[in-house]
């Protein structure tokens, strides 16, 4: 069996799975397949995800930290233990205004 980052049948914590990089943002896939993506980002304070669009609903989960989420141009105050549905076709952008992580789940439909 492969080792991964994350253990399949293993309790984790996902704040404990990404580190914080200076100035810059950290990915990680989680779970990777065709019918959708479940990815973990450390952001550095004021790094930012530029307003874009996707093609599917996303869920975002706050592990730590707190960011502004921006969809349809209204701004949201996420910080840990908050989340939020990012529609589909909707832009949307990321600011974060303190080091933060999240965990973002897309599924295709």
């Amino acid at each position: 069996m492969e080792t991964t980052l994350f253990e399949l049948a293993k309790p984790f914590r996902f704040e404990t799975k990404i580190e914080y990089s200076e100035g810059g943002i950290v990915s990680k896939k989680v779970i990777q397949k065709e019918s959708g993506n479940v990815t973990l980002f450390a952001f550095d304070k004021d790094q930012k995800l530029s307003e874009h669009t996707a093609p599917f609903d996303a869920l975002v989960q706050v592990f730590d930290g707190e960011a502004e989420i921006i969809i349809g141009g209204n701004s949201n105050i996420l910080s840990t233990g908050m989340s939020i549905i990012m529609p589909a076709g909707i832009p949307h952008a990321v600011n974060a205004l303190v080091p933060f992580k999240m965990l973002l789940t897309m599924i295709r439909s």
